[in-house]
């Protein structure tokens, strides 16, 4: 399997997960043609996607689905709740409804010859989910944008080889920061956003010896910066209760706005 990170960041969202015969993305948050140079710098192609599973409807997720729907006609997979957001977003431009596929959070269900479950996760959206993709032995996580977590994410995370998790901001950057106070208080609650810290506390909770790689994503623009959450993210771990040190496992964080390097597992 491999995953590539096309772009992950509070302004935009799309990440490449496949096999050897079968790719699909997770979230088309960037422009058409972001995608398609993105997807060509790892000697792929937007029309070779099988699907685009959809985690939610806000923007930095869908800003480029409208596009890619009328050029390829690629399968879009979303919740109910999900798909109908998205049929009301105006700026993504009329899609053809028969192009969605609906689904339903902790049920599995198959393109090509990977496995792929929908786990439900704590967002201010419709009806968020983050996804499991599994093909054969080998499985992958994309988990971003949590308000929190709880044991259900624990137990749906253990012994996957790849973890692309959220590390959104940095509290005490957010907080001193030029947002409105309503929005940060968004960010901070049970249906925001990941911090630093509470990214590193869930790793270590979920932390195995045959952890391959780990990608850090999500990160804001402006309450973070990729050496901060990288840092703070391993000294978590380090102080959590969990037998390991930061240098135990590898990581780096995704990049913002060009395509980070790929994942071979």
């Amino acid at each position: 399997m491999e995953l590539c990170s096309i772009a992950s960041g509070s302004s935009g969202n799309c990440i490449c997960v496949g096999s050897d015969d079968c790719h699909v993305l997770i979230d088309a948050g960037i422009s058409g043609k972001r995608i398609e140079n993105g997807l060509n710098s790892i000697d792929l192609k937007t029309a070779d996607m099988q699907g685009i599973l959809i985690t939610h409807e806000h923007i930095d997720h869908i800003a480029g689905l409208g596009v890619i729907a009328r050029r390829y006609g690629i399968p879009m997979y979303a919740t109910g709740e999900t798909v109908d957001a998205i049929l009301h977003t105006k700026t993504v431009g009329k899609i053809d409804e028969a192009l969605f596929q609906v689904i339903e959070p902790e049920r599995e269900f198959t393109i090509g010859d990977l496995t792929i479950e929908p786990v439900s996760i704590s967002h201010d959206a419709a009806d968020p989910v983050a996804y499991k993709i599994r093909q054969q032995e080998k499985n992958v996580a994309v988990m971003t944008d949590l308000g929190t977590y709880d044991d259900h994410i624990v137990e749906k995370l253990q012994n996957v080889d790849v973890l692309l998790l959220e590390a959104n901001h940095d509290v005490r950057m957010l907080q001193a920061g030029a947002y409105p106070y309503p929005l940060k208080q968004r960010i901070l609650g049970d249906k925001g956003h990941l911090s630093n810290e509470r990214s590193g506390q869930l790793l270590g909770k979920v932390l195995h010896d045959h952890l391959k790689h780990i990608v850090l994503g999500h990160l804001s623009k402006e309450n973070n910066y990729p050496e901060l959450a990288y840092e703070t993210v391993r000294l978590e771990v380090e102080m959590g209760d969990n037998p390991y040190k930061g240098d135990d496992f590898p990581m780096f964080v995704a990049k913002r706005d060009e395509v980070s390097q790929k994942i071979v597992f």
